[in-house]
């Protein structure tokens, strides 16, 4: 990541004027231990945009990053492991300077590479310096079963051996991204994946600090921050983290899924991204929330595998694209989602669960059930004990009323009729999103999740279709 703004006007140029600055070389360890501190002496928020650890993942990430260990953070796939490893970086500070033209960022006063030794030997206090900001800090690579050695830790540059240099010369190295990440955090993802001799070639780099390149061993006292993430079924399915490199991390951190429904719906406000102007009511974004939480606890789905948080956000994405799609077809102005548009969620996220044996076939089935049963809670939970009797009596004499993901609100409402407390009901199921008087939309999805709502109650008989389906007493 790269921070397009320049650094700010007046910062040291020179080592010499650096020094003069009265600016202090911390360690990147110590740099994060010290603002973490900071900030929670503040009450400044410290992983900004993370739900759900408060009180189990959090002070044991604390706690490792104050010893200054580098951590592996366990944890089943979509548990927002790499998000949290990304709010790290916000523990650096804001500017940080490094030698000019160093490929591994030394720093001014203490400078490492062969390169730097020999320039601050020649250039002395003016020994030029550039200002990183702390986006530029952070490094992160997804490790697969191709990743080499040359390219995590370095090679022999043949370039630079073409220059005339020998081969001993420590500046014929082409430094690979561990290196290049020195004075940073680094971030491993899936780390059993790594090949377990790319794997090995971390050692050195975690407990001594040296790199060894071909044969050729560099003493670099490389200071970063390592945090990889992992995932328990890897260990037997994919691969393993080899034992001597376990040992070599600090910290070993545990993380979950959203211990509740709260945690679980901010999550999904904050990750979907909905169309400009689509409404997703909030009694939908909430039946999201808790399809994704049966899904998880269903025996019919492989829980060790995970279900991702990536399932709620693709689904709260998907029925606001029906709802937009509705719009362009019917030429509704603002489009708003509806229960109908759930009908379109399961097959697209077939993809992101694994299923146990004996579901083959039944896996869209399954889902849509869950589905239902999310839809059914939370009706019980915003218009469970609300009086719909004034709605049910609109089918007492044998009428019906037809839905679908391409009948438009204002055709929906007409064909329900006047509905007696409507704008109590609103309140009711959708209080989040009352801004001014209803708006058709809103009072369409509203009307049809009280009608899904009083049919799965048996209050109600539907006749299901691939688009929605005809409510009937």
């Amino acid at each position: 990541m790269t921070h397009a703004a320049p650094p700010p006007g007046g910062l040291p140029r020179t080592r010499g004027a650096l020094r003069e600055s009265g600016h202090v070389h911390r360690s990147t360890a110590v740099e994060v231990r010290e603002n973490l501190l900071a900030r929670m002496g503040t009450g400044e928020p410290r992983f900004p945009g993370v739900h759900g650890f408060d009180d189990t993942v959090l002070p044991q990430l604390e706690r490792a990053l104050i010893a200054g260990h580098d951590v592996v953070l366990l944890g089943e796939r979509g548990q927002g492991k790499t998000r949290l490893i990304r709010t790290v970086a916000g523990l650096l500070d804001a500017w940080s300077p490094a030698v000019a033209g160093c490929p591994i960022h030394c720093h001014p006063f203490a400078p490492v590479c062969p390169s730097c030794a020999r320039r601050s030997a020649a250039e002395g206090e003016d020994l030029p310096v550039r200002w990183r900001h702390r986006d530029e800090r952070y490094g992160e690579k997804l490790a697969t079963p191709d990743t080499g050695t040359a390219e995590l830790v370095g090679d022999v540059d043949p370039a630079r051996l073409a220059e005339g240099r020998s081969l001993g010369d420590p500046e014929t190295i082409h430094y690979g991204l561990l290196p290049r990440a020195n004075r940073g955090i680094f971030c491993v993802n899936e780390l059993p994946d790594l090949p377990a001799r790319v794997q090995v070639a971390l050692f050195n780099v975690l407990e001594e600090r040296d790199l060894q390149v071909r044969g050729y061993s560099l003493r670099l006292p490389l200071d970063l921050l390592l945090v990889a993430s992992a995932n328990p079924e890897d260990y037997t399915s994919r691969g393993r983290i080899v034992t001597p490199l376990k040992d070599r991390f600090g910290a070993q951190v545990r993380t979950h899924y959203p211990p509740d429904l709260e945690h679980e719906s901010a999550l999904l406000r904050q990750e979907a991204d909905l169309p400009a102007g689509t409404v997703v009511p909030s009694h939908l974004l909430e039946s999201v929330a808790r399809f994704a939480r049966l899904v998880r606890g269903s025996n019919r789905v492989d829980q060790r595998s995970g279900v991702s948080v990536r399932l709620t956000v693709a689904a709260a994405e998907t029925v606001a694209a029906s709802a937009l799609r509705r719009a362009a077809l019917t030429g509704e102005e603002v489009p708003v989602a509806r229960v109908c548009d759930l009908v379109g969620v399961a097959e697209p996220l077939l993809g992101k669960v694994e299923f146990e044996t004996g579901a083959e076939g039944r896996e869209a089935a399954i889902l849509e059930t869950l589905l239902r049963r999310a839809v059914a809670e939370t009706f019980r939970s915003r218009l469970g004990d609300a009086d719909l009797a004034p709605l049910s009596d609109r089918f007492s004499g044998g009428g019906t009323v037809e839905s679908g993901d391409l009948v438009g609100a204002t055709e929906l409402l007409r064909r329900v009729g006047t509905v007696p407390g409507l704008a109590g009901l609103i309140a009711r199921a959708a209080p989040e999103d009352e801004d001014g008087p209803p708006t058709p939309g809103l009072a369409a999805a509203v009307v049809e999740f009280a009608l899904e709502g009083l049919y799965l109650e048996r209050r109600l008989s539907k006749d299901t279709a691939p688009d929605g389906g005809v409510y009937r007493f």
